[in-house]
């Protein structure tokens, strides 16, 4: 999967930007205020990626800093935000006031963001608050927050193979952390992802 690019700055519209690595152009969506900051075209850029894979597409997420990343992937693990709704309070909020919003219970200022209703806020206050802590000065698992999350090269290996499948991060997770737990840390990577794709198909 693709973790990082480098490269020139092509173009910017609305929500992404294409990035020219070596002659390629790789289309990346991102928030407001990433884009915002990438300057004019042709300006070296580097951005942290975010690679979703799906059945008919790969989208790549693109941002400056590990930290909105990680927020991106945990605003995910809430019901009802998708990558486009987590695009648009990073858009309307900095990582430091998502931060302070969660922990103050402050659905009104989460709620600023487009597609982010009243109850959609709450939600997410609710959700996080116990969350949240964990990503003040530490990466978010891929796959998303968890307090069981799989660590080491057999998780991310058997996380990044079931990506490429097509499942999304919080099933991934999920499914591998059961699995690794199932076959213990001494299995190999090839156990643990038929153990996760058996358990994803009940």
């Amino acid at each position: 999967m693709i973790a990082k690019l480098k490269g020139l700055l092509d173009t910017v519209n609305a929500d992404a930007a294409v990035i020219d690595v070596n002659g390629v152009g790789y289309l990346v969506s991102a928030s407001t205020k990433t884009l915002a900051s990438l300057g004019g075209a042709g300006t070296a850029v580097s951005l942290h990626i975010e690679t979703h894979v799906r059945e008919d597409a790969i989208q790549l997420f693109g941002f400056v800093t590990e930290r909105e990343r990680d927020w991106f992937r945990l605003l995910q693990t809430v019901q009802g935000v998708g990558a486009k709704v987590a695009l648009a309070i990073l858009s309307v909020l900095t990582p430091d006031e998502i931060h302070a919003a969660i922990a103050n219970r402050d659905k009104t200022m989460v709620g600023r963001a487009s597609g982010v209703g009243p109850k959609l806020a709450e939600r997410i206050v609710n959700e996080l608050k116990d969350k949240a802590g964990g990503i003040a000065g530490v990466a978010i698992p891929v796959g998303g927050f968890a307090p069981a999350a799989p660590k080491g090269g057999l998780a991310a290996d058997a996380l990044s193979a079931l990506a490429n499948l097509g499942y999304k991060p919080a099933e991934a997770n999920r499914v591998v952390t059961a699995a690794i737990e199932e076959a213990g840390e001494g299995a190999d990577v090839g156990t643990v992802v038929r153990l996760a794709l058996k358990k994803a198909a009940r």
